[in-house]
């Protein structure tokens, strides 16, 4: 087992107990209630009205209780033997919105989409009570997914349509795919172009082959922005997008993305997989819409990289994206700096006011 395998001693709270659930693949286009009937053949259309109504079944792992509630190719129906609890959310992390997508910020550790133990906790689900609270008819689609562990930027279509575009067009489309990784290691070139093919072994563990025909080619590019006491923070862009490419190749060249609970035995400074999601940029087909959607770099990855010493914040990367997009947490302590200079301002005005009454009366 990897030292870093959070996984593993995870508890089991909020885990669906397989027992206590009936799971269904929709194939084709439909409503809820008829989907059912047909599934549950062994209960009425009163028993299932009212485990609809009891908050009981949930798609993609979001509650409904409508009847008529929309199913498409490719969502996944659970039927719960407990009520499943309603949430409101009021702090998401919403980095764009428009009629057609909505993405957002992911942080590390949430899954992208719901597995076979975990239904609920995901950011399919956090997104869904989101439009669903706004509008009960709302529904959302998985455009992509990131690994449970890297954050950042993650795109969902608010429309199947969109969705079907969007995935079916993927590859054509997007026009940047953006990472932050902190790896081991100072040594590592100032920019690099790789090309491996990728396969995948009996343990979903992704390795570099040479075998062109049982591997999928990846292609990604870095550049190293800076480094410090044995680590790197790197540039990335992919081409591809294979299944952990950026954490498969840069563990081939011997440098392992920190925090990594699959591959390699890296440390773990930060208590989190050391990879970022900055920046998609894509194009809707639909409508010849472009997207350019970015995330600003974790707080912990600049304090590790450059600590308080703000002046490191301005990188060149070849002549692009000249300074690093400010967290909230450093805008929020902006604002309180630019608070207390008006306030110390008005104070030195106040003074300086006085002095010159003072010296009029003289």
């Amino acid at each position: 087992m990897n030292k870093n395998d959070r996984k593993a001693h995870r508890g089991k709270r909020g885990l669906v107990n397989p027992n206590r659930i009936k799971t269904f693949l929709v194939y084709k286009e439909c409503e809820l209630l008829p989907f059912l009937e047909l599934k549950m053949p062994g209960l009425n259309r009163s028993q299932i009205r009212h485990i609809i109504a009891n908050q009981q079944v949930s798609v993609g792992g979001a509650p409904t209780t409508l009847f008529t509630f929309k199913l498409y190719p490719e969502d996944e129906v659970v039927v719960s033997y407990d009520r499943i609890a309603r949430r409101n959310r009021h702090d998401l992390p919403i980095l764009f919105e428009d009629d057609d997508i909505i993405a957002i910020d992911k942080p590390s550790g949430l899954l992208s989409v719901a597995t076979e133990r975990e239904k609920g906790h995901t950011a399919y689900r956090l997104v869904s009570d989101y439009v669903t609270a706004k509008n009960h008819d709302a529904r959302i689609f998985v455009v992509h997914r990131l690994d449970e562990d890297t954050s950042g930027v993650l795109v969902f279509a608010k429309k199947y349509e969109v969705r079907e575009a969007l995935q079916n067009h993927w590859q054509s489309i997007v026009k940047k795919r953006g990472y932050y990784a902190i790896v081991e290691g100072e040594d590592i070139p100032d920019s690099m172009h790789l090309e491996n093919y990728l396969a995948q072994d009996n343990f979903q563990l992704v390795y570099v082959t040479k075998n062109k025909v049982k591997g999928k080619l990846a292609i990604t590019d870095f550049t190293k922005i800076a480094s410090k006491n044995g680590y790197s923070l790197l540039d990335v862009n992919i081409s591809s997008g294979r299944k952990n490419q950026i954490r498969v190749q840069l563990g081939h060249l011997g440098h392992y993305v920190i925090g990594d609970d699959k591959y390699g035995e890296p440390s773990d400074p930060l208590h989190r997989l050391g990879l970022h999601a900055y920046e998609l940029a894509f194009i809707n087909p639909l409508n010849g819409k472009e997207y350019d959607i970015q995330s600003p770099i974790p707080t912990s990855f600049k304090r590790m990289i450059w600590g308080n010493d703000k002046e490191k914040k301005e990188v060149a990367k070849n002549g692009t994206r000249k300074r690093f997009t400010e967290s909230r947490d450093d805008s929020s302590t902006r604002r309180s700096e630019i608070g207390f200079r008006s306030r110390r301002n008005g104070e030195i005005r106040k003074s300086q006011a006085g002095k010159k009454q003072k010296a009029q009366k003289r």
